[in-house]
């Protein structure tokens, strides 16, 4: 069973960083892609950025250059680094792993921009 578990979130002003994390464990071997997506009041959940198997990254346009996704293999740990904030960045935040073409989600995390 695949268990992941977000941390992080919280609120910051626009231009402040946060970094969120979400803790995985071996039960992740095998994955097709980890990645992190958001879902804002009234809208679709949406990809924020993803890491392939192979280590290619995708980043949703809206993101690129200020979010950074990465991963510390030995702490079973994906990273989504956010800089340069913007409150349309306002969202709950997903973590997510599709393995053998099962897709498990994290409870989300919580993250506002505003000042």
């Amino acid at each position: 069973q695949v268990q992941l578990v977000e941390s992080g979130g919280g609120l910051v002003q626009p231009g402040g960083s946060l970094t969120l994390s979400c803790a995985t464990s071996r039960s992740i071997f095998g994955f097709r892609t980890l990645g992190w997506y958001r879902q804002a009041p009234g809208m679709e959940r949406e990809l924020v950025a993803s890491i392939a198997v192979g280590g290619d990254r995708n980043y949703a346009d809206s993101v690129k250059g200020r979010f950074t996704i990465y991963r510390d293999v030995v702490k079973y740990t994906v990273y989504l680094q956010m800089n340069s904030l913007k409150p349309e960045d306002t969202a709950v935040y997903y973590c997510h792993v599709e393995k053998f073409g099962n897709h498990y989600w994290g409870q989300g995390t919580q993250v506002t921009v505003s000042s």
